[in-house]
């Protein structure tokens, strides 16, 4: 498995999250409560991201300590 190639790809969504939030967060026009409605989304998608990043990595690593094992 390319574990670079995925975490490459992980890394760009989450600078177009950041990107995302950046543009929220300096929208003037929100109040605390719409700021908070449109960030909510995202930070849950960035946590669920993380957590599948997370677990790509353990199953990787598990394979390659298997590969390993005679």
């Amino acid at each position: 498995m390319e574990i670079e190639f995925i975490e490459e790809k992980f890394n760009e969504i989450f600078r177009e999250l950041e990107k995302e939030v950046m543009e929220i967060l300096q929208d003037q026009s929100l109040d605390k409560k719409n700021t908070n409605l449109r960030m909510k989304p995202l930070s849950s998608t960035k946590q669920i991201l993380e957590n599948a990043l997370e677990s790509i990595r353990l199953v990787d690593r598990i394979s390659k300590e298997e590969d390993r094992t005679p």
